[in-house]
C-alpha cells in the first residue's frame, strides 16, 4: 500500500549568489539590463574564426562551395551577418591604410593635383566689383556724416528753440506719475504711495505750451546759450495753494529770547527767495511738492496738539503751534508759506537771536522719514490682499503668555508732536549742560576739567565724559564720570559705580561737579602722599565736624610723615575751598604739673596750626602739597 508523499519544489535561483554573510544571509547579484546583456553577447563574437577556408575568395563563391559540401549545415547563430560585415569593413580599412602608407613614402605613388584650365580674364567684371565695393563704403561714410550733422543741428536747435513736446513729456513721465483723463494729462505729487492720508489731491495739469516765435530766435552771429532764451514745450498748471516756497520753523524760546531754531523743508533755503522760471518744470514741481509736504506735516501736528492731554495745554493759532517744554520755555512751530512776493501767514521771518541747530533739523528729518517708512513697510507676516492684522509682537503675545500690562504698553505709541517736543527738550537740556560745564571750567582753574562729547548720539540721548585732572599730576590721579543727557533728566555714572539722577535744573549739575572736584583733591593728596612716602591715617568723604556746608559735605584726610613726627590735615569744602593745617609730634609745649606727673603724655601730638595757603609757593594745589611734604620731611 502506497502512501502519498508531499514533495516541495523550490523555484530555481535566477540570480547567482554573490556573497554569503556569517549569519547565513545570501546576497544575490543584480540582474543584467538589456544593454548589459547585449554587451555580454557581443563579447562572445570570435572575429578570428572563419567559416570559409580561403578568405581571398569572394563571399558568394565561398558560400556556394559550402552549400555544395554535403556536410555543411546552416548556421543558427544570430550574429553571423554582423560578424561578416565587421570583417569586410576591417578588410577595407586595412587596404586603405596600405594605400596611405605608400602615398606617404612617395616611392611608388605620387598624388598630384589635376591641372585645371586658367579662367578667362574679365576686366569689366573686376571694375564693376571694385566700383560696387567703393560705393558701399562711401554710403556708410555718408550715412555717418549725415547722422553727425543731424545731431549737431538738433543740439544747436535745442539751444535756440524749445525742445520737442513729446521728449519733454517723456522726461516728465520718468520722474513723476502721470495719467490721461479725457484727453487731459494729469500728474500727482502727493505722498499717497508713502502712506499719506492728507486730504489734498496734489494734482497738476500738463498741456502743450503755446508757440511764441518772437522769443525763440537769437540774434545772428551769437547762437550761444548766453544770448538764447530757454523755454519749455510743457505748460504746467499747479494749484494756487501749492505755489511758492514753504517751510516749517521750529523755535525754542525763553520769554522772548530764541534759544535754538531749526527748519524742516525738502529744499535748500539759499534759493528760497529766488523766483522759479516757468521753463524749469522740475523745480516748480519740487517746490509744489515741498509745499504739500509742509502743509501735510503741519496739519498732522495741529491735530495731535489738539488731541493730546498735556499738563499745560498746547495752543494752535492759525499757522502756529505753541507747546510748553520746561517752566518758562516753550516750543513754537510755525508754517511759513511765501506765495510770490508776499507771505500767506502775514508774518515775515524775523532775525534769529539763537543759533540754528543743525542736529535738531537732521533729527526732525530723520523722524519724518521713519514715519513714511513704517507706513509702507509693515512687519511680516501680513496678508498680501487684505486689511492688516495685529503686529508681530501681538501675534506672539499668546504663545509667550504676555500679561495685561505688557499688552497695554504695546498699544501705546508716540505721536509726531510728542517726538518733536522730546527732541526739543533734549536739545535745550544739552545746551544747558554745555553752558554749566563751560561756566565751571572758566571759574575753576585748579584742577583742570576736560569734557568729551560723544559724536554718535540719538535724537533724545547724548553722553559727555568729564575728566578731572591736575596739571603735571595727571598720571597720579584722575577722576572720571559720565553724564547722560535725556529729555528731562540727567544721569551721572561715577568711576566707582555710583549712579546719581538729577532733574533738568542746572544747579544740581553744578553742585555735583563741585563735589566731584573737591573729592578729587582729597584722592589726589592721598595718591601724592604714597609717592612721597607719607601715610594717610584717616580720611572721610562726609565730614561731620565744623560748620554745616550749604552745598554737599566737606571732605578731609590726615597724613603722617615717614618718621611720624609731622601731621598734615587737609579739609576741602565745596564753598569754603581748601584748608591745610600741620601739627608736631611729640608736642613741645608740654609741662608736667601736680595733676599730670608722668612723662608719657608728652608724646601726644601738638595742636594743629592752619597754613596760610594763599602765601604758599606752587602752581597748583598738588604742587604746593608736594613742597609742604618735602619741607616737613627734611626739617
Amino acid at each position: 500500500m502506497s502512501y502519498p508523499i508531499n514533495i516541495s519544489i523550490e523555484a530555481p535561483i535566477e540570480n547567482q549568489i554573490q556573497e554569503i554573510t556569517y549569519d547565513g544571509h545570501e546576497i544575490y547579484q543584480t540582474p543584467l539590463t538589456m544593454s548589459e546583456s547585449l554587451a555580454k553577447l557581443a563579447q562572445k563574437i570570435d572575429f578570428s574564426k572563419s567559416t570559409c577556408d580561403d578568405i581571398k575568395k569572394e563571399p558568394d563563391d565561398s558560400c556556394e562551395e559550402d552549400i555544395k559540401d554535403p556536410s555543411y549545415q546552416s548556421s543558427v547563430w544570430p550574429w553571423d551577418s554582423v560578424r561578416n560585415k565587421l570583417r569586410n569593413a576591417l578588410t577595407e580599412i586595412c587596404v586603405l591604410a596600405d594605400v596611405l602608407a605608400i602615398a606617404k613614402e612617395k616611392r611608388y605613388m605620387v598624388l598630384d593635383p589635376v591641372p585645371q584650365e586658367a579662367p578667362e580674364p574679365k576686366p569689366m567684371t573686376q571694375i564693376y566689383a571694385r566700383k560696387k565695393a567703393l560705393s558701399g563704403a562711401a554710403s556708410v561714410l555718408l550715412t555717418g556724416a549725415e547722422r553727425l550733422r543731424a545731431s549737431q543741428n538738433e543740439a544747436a536747435r535745442s539751444r535756440t528753440s524749445p525742445p520737442d513736446f513729446h521728449i519733454e513729456l517723456l522726461r516728465l513721465r520718468q520722474n513723476w506719475r502721470l495719467k490721461k483723463v479725457s484727453n487731459t494729462i494729469i500728474g500727482d505729487i502727493s505722498y499717497r504711495t508713502a502712506g499719506s492720508k492728507y486730504a489734498h489731491t496734489g494734482m497738476f495739469e500738463v498741456t502743450k505750451a503755446e508757440e511764441e516765435p518772437e522769443k525763440y530766435p537769437s540774434p545772428p552771429g551769437s547762437p550761444g546759450p548766453a544770448n538764447a532764451k530757454l523755454t519749455s514745450a510743457l505748460k504746467l498748471t499747479v494749484p494756487s495753494e501749492l505755489q511758492g516756497i514753504a517751510y516749517i520753523e521750529v523755535i525754542s524760546q525763553k520769554d522772548q529770547d530764541d534759544l535754538c531754531s531749526a527748519s524742516v523743508s525738502l529744499q535748500n533755503f539759499s534759493s528760497a527767495n529766488a523766483p522759479i522760471p516757468e521753463a524749469n518744470w522740475q523745480k516748480r514741481l519740487e517746490a509744489a511738492q515741498n509745499v504739500l509736504f509742509c502743509k501735510e506735516l503741519f496739519s498732522q501736528l495741529a491735530k495731535e496738539a489738539v488731541g493730546l492731554n498735556a499738563a499745560i495745554p498746547h495752543t494752535v493759532i492759525g499757522n502756529q503751534i505753541i507747546a510748553s517744554t520746561f517752566p518758562g520755555m516753550h516750543l513754537k512751530i510755525t508754517l511759513r508759506h511765501k506765495n510770490g512776493g508776499g507771505d500767506s501767514s502775514n508774518e515775515s521771518r524775523r532775525g534769529q537771536k539763537g543759533e540754528h541747530d543743525h542736529v535738531l533739523e537732521h533729527s526732525l528729518h530723520q523722524m519724518l522719514r521713519e514715519v513714511h517708512h513704517k507706513n509702507t513697510h509693515h512687519p511680516f507676516p501680513h496678508p498680501s490682499s487684505a486689511p492688516l492684522g495685529p503686529s508681530k509682537r501681538r501675534c506672539l503675545a499668546g504663545p509667550s503668555a504676555t500679561d495685561r500690562y505688557y499688552l497695554i504698553e504695546m498699544t501705546k505709541s508716540q505721536t509726531l508732536l510728542e517726538q518733536i517736543i522730546q527732541q526739543s527738550q533734549h536739545t535745550l537740556l544739552r545746551q544747558r549742560t554745555e553752558y554749566v560745564l563751560d561756566t565751571i571750567i572758566k571759574e575753576v582753574k585748579d584742577p583742570l576739567i576736560v569734557t568729551h562729547w560723544n559724536a554718535l548720539n540719538s535724537p533724545t540721548l547724548s553722553c559727555v565724559k568729564i575728566n578731572i585732572i591736575t596739571h603735571g599730576y595727571d598720571t597720579i590721579c584722575r577722576t572720571s564720570l559720565v553724564i547722560q543727557v535725556n529729555e528731562k533728566s540727567l544721569k551721572c555714572v561715577c568711576r566707582d559705580g555710583r549712579v546719581m539722577h538729577m532733574s533738568y535744573e542746572g544747579q544740581e549739575l553744578r553742585d555735583l561737579i563741585f563735589c566731584q572736584i573737591y573729592q578729587h583733591q582729597i584722592l589726589a593728596v592721598q595718591a601724592l602722599a604714597r609717592c612721597m612716602g607719607w601715610q594717610y591715617l584717616a580720611n572721610s568723604s562726609h565730614l561731620g565736624i565744623g560748620t554745616v556746608e550749604p552745598l554737599g559735605n566737606a571732605s578731609s584726610c590726615i597724613l603722617a610723615s615717614p618718621m611720624g613726627d609731622r601731621l598734615i590735615a587737609v579739609r576741602c569744602e565745596p564753598q569754603g575751598g581748601v584748608q591745610v593745617s600741620i601739627a608736631h609730634s611729640p608736642r613741645k609745649d608740654f609741662f608736667s604739673g601736680q595733676l599730670v606727673k608722668e612723662r608719657k603724655w608728652e608724646n601726644l601730638g601738638g595742636a594743629f596750626k592752619e597754613v596760610r595757603w594763599d602765601k604758599m609757593e606752587g602752581r597748583n594745589f598738588l604742587n604746593k602739597m608736594e613742597l609742604l611734604m618735602a619741607s616737613l620731611t627734611s626739617s
